[in-house]
Order: C-alpha cells, then structure tokens, then sequence
C-alpha cells in the first residue's frame, strides 16, 4: 500500500498489482463504491486478478473517508467533485499521461467526473450507475434517500432499517469495517450537479445489474455519451460485481 496528499492535504491510500515496465499499456485505475474499498470492490470479486492475469498495471483507490485513507467527519470535505481531484492527483503523482478508468456506484460518478475534464482519461468503465447521472446529477438518490442513508449509517440499531438497499449499505459498513461516521459525512456531500458528459472523449463501457435500482436505465446514461455502449449482468447494486461477467467485461473492454 503507497500513500500521497492530496490537493487539500488530506492523505489517500493506493494498492498496486504488476509494473509499469512489464506492458506498453496505461495503467488501469480502480476507484471503489460507497461504503466499499478496494479489497471489497475489486480484489474479492475477482477484477483484479483478472486484469493482472491479461498482464495490467493495476492501481485501486480508496477514497477519503473509505478504506486505508483518511478518515475526515466534515461533510464539507467530502463529494465525489474532490474525489476525482484526489484521482487527478494520483495520476499527477504517478507521472502517467494515459490512464484506463474504472468506477463503480460512487466511484462511477468520480469516474465520470474525472473523464470530462481530463484528456489523461483514454478508456472509461463505469458501473452501478445509470438514468440517474442524467437526470439528477449522481448517484440515484430517488432509490436510496440521502437522509435515510445517513439514518442508516449512524443508528445504533441496524435492525430498526426497514428498506432492503438502505439495510444493504449498511451491512457493508459493518462487512467491511467502515468508519461509519465518516461514510455519513460522504453520503451528506453526494454529487447532484451537472456532469459534462458530452465532454467525454474516451470511448466507454457502462455496465449495470438487471436488478440495480441505482443503475435502473443505463441506456439513458450510455446515449449522453459519444463513445459508449452498454452491458448488463445478472445481479442488483451490492452484487453485480461479484458476477464474473463483470470482470470479464472489464478486462475485455479495456483490452479491445
């Protein structure tokens, strides 16, 4: 695990599998989901593995507040607008002019934060996301309520949560031993602006679970796009990833 600051000093943490002087191609970027961290998002379903066995460069990233890296409790210093300066500084500090990106649920709208302003961005996959960065700017709070998330984050009594996505979250906080207040504090500051999709360039790979409520009409999001198409699985928004054929998605796409 490497360590550097950040834009505002706050330190992130990055896991790294293979070596730029073993391939010819950019470095593939993982940025993780809500909740999540890289292990949980990238190693244990398998995507890393993949991707090293196709001979990748492999960097996943875990966000502020997620993770290794550092945990803050103001809501000002979170959102996934300084997240993707947090990725831009990553690959500031690795000295790479090229990088494939990959996100998912929060870290898809990182992702796709990251691919509109900046050119270093030559391939795009996100997933666990869908109408809702269209129509709302993020991830689809008409399917899990910001204010229920942070109830549901924060109670002392997770058997009190009654809705299954919230209930969800939940028991990945406490799977992967998150900083609850900390995820709060993220789930307070979620991305509801304007994303300037048509400024993407790198051609893209949306990919969705056909039960996820948060990616509920990828087309949508995969026509605001000038490059991208779009691929569904089995599985909702915690378990999709898990499906193989999302690795096998990954790997397929960025190798094509």
């Amino acid at each position: 695990m490497k360590r550097f600051e950040s834009f505002d000093g706050t330190t992130i943490c990055f896991h790294e599998w293979g070596s730029a002087r073993n391939t010819n191609l950019p470095p593939v970027v993982l940025q993780h989901g809500f909740v999540a961290d890289s292990y949980a998002n990238w190693v244990q379903p398998g995507v890393v593995d993949a991707l090293t066995d196709d001979g990748r460069w492999v960097i996943a990233v875990d966000a502020r507040g997620h993770g290794a890296s550092e945990k803050l409790y103001d809501t000002s210093r979170y959102g996934e607008a300084k997240m993707a300066q947090d990725l831009g500084a990553l690959f500031d500090a690795l000295g790479v002019n090229k990088v494939h990106l990959v996100g998912y649920s929060m870290g898809a709208v990182v992702s796709l934060l990251v691919a509109s302003e900046d050119r270093r961005v030559s391939r795009l996959v996100v997933g666990g996301v869908g109408a809702g960065i269209v129509e709302l700017g993020g991830v689809d709070t008409r399917a899990v309520p910001t204010e229920a998330l942070v109830a549901a984050l924060t109670t002392d009594d997770p058997g009190t949560i009654e809705h299954p996505g919230l209930a969800g979250f939940r028991a990945l906080a406490d799977a992967v031993g998150a900083d609850r207040a900390a995820v709060a504090a993220q789930a307070g500051a979620m991305h509801t602006g304007e994303i300037k999709l048509d400024r993407i360039t790198a051609p893209t790979l949306v990919l969705a679970g056909d039960a996820d409520p948060l990616a509920s009409r990828p087309k949508v999001l995969a026509n605001a796009i000038r490059k991208a198409r779009v691929r569904t699985m089995p599985g909702d928004h915690l378990n999709a990833v898990l499906e193989p054929a999302f690795a096998d998605a990954v790997v397929s796409f960025l190798r094509s």
